[in-house]
């Protein structure tokens, strides 16, 4: 083998590769639907032009018929008129036509048996093409069907990647790493302002009172049991000083003074019981 034909083989089979790959599946069944279609609209042509010769052909055959019986009559005619020369040759012209509607009629058989036949292929013509379309839709679907796992087998393939899973692990570390700075930053700054103690002693200040509450609401339903009885101050105990024979007596302004320091004391050391009786209770 030459040079020249390796080379023009070698060109060839790069051509016929590139072809078969370049083509589409579903481009190539529409082309090939399309073709179809358009050979069933010529063959319907030819049909019905194959029809209409036939038609012809039948008329054809009746009109010379009808012209054969038509030169009989003459030819009947001119016996009863007693010419007999004219009956032949009206004879002649029927015999004429006689042989063109037997060829006529002949034609006619033959191009009507043509005809059926090329009606016969016509529905098969036209029941293939509608396979084809069928078959067409399927493979489509199936090509389509396809392509959707192949995108769904590289997807996946792509997730198997160690290295998509590594790099969600990585930011997922940065991510926290920022968090505890974050909240580093926080602390230090609460640490060195002071808002740490003021944040305590606000969340102090909420929940104050609610021990107290809670004991409150178990006594009314049942549930601990009844606050005791407060216990009565002791009066305070005056002491009775003597008064020198000599003294004078008391103003009443001081005398005044001296009740009201007494009732302030006594107060004083109700509330001091009365808080180291709450405080008991708790």
């Amino acid at each position: 083998m030459g040079i020249f034909s390796r080379l023009a083989q070698l060109i060839k089979s790069n051509l016929n590769d590139l072809i078969s790959k370049s083509e589409d599946p579903e481009k190539m069944l529409n082309q090939v639907v399309l073709d179809m279609n358009t050979q069933l609209v010529e063959a319907k042509k030819q049909v019905a032009a194959s029809i209409a010769d036939e038609k012809r052909l039948a008329k054809q055959h009746e009109q010379e018929a009808a012209n054969a019986t038509e030169w009989e009559r003459r030819a009947m005619m001119a016996l009863r008129a007693g010419n007999e020369e004219l009956a032949k040759e009206a004879l002649a012209r029927k015999k004429e036509h006689d042989q063109l509607a037997a060829t006529f009629k002949d034609q006619w058989t033959k191009q009507k048996t043509a005809v059926e036949s090329l009606k016969r292929a016509l529905r098969m013509l036209n029941d293939k093409i509608e396979e084809a379309k069928r078959k067409k839709n399927v493979l489509i679907a199936r090509k389509k069907r396809a392509e959707a796992q192949r995108a769904i087998q590289e997807t996946m393939s792509g997730l198997r990647d160690q290295s998509a899973f590594e790099t969600f692990e990585r930011m997922s570390n940065k991510i926290d790493q920022l968090e505890a700075e974050a909240e580093a930053g926080a602390e230090i700054q609460e640490e060195y302002t002071g808002d740490v103690l003021a944040s305590q002693f606000a969340h102090l200040e909420k929940t104050a009172g609610a021990d107290e509450e809670l004991l409150a609401l178990k006594r009314k339903m049942g549930l601990a049991p009844a606050e005791p009885a407060p216990v009565a101050a002791p009066e305070p105990v005056q002491a009775r000083v003597e008064a020198p024979l000599d003294a004078a007596p008391a103003t009443s302004g001081t005398t005044r003074e001296e009740e009201e320091l007494a009732a302030a004391l006594e107060e004083l050391e109700a509330e001091q019981q009365g808080a180291q009786q709450r405080k008991a209770g708790h």
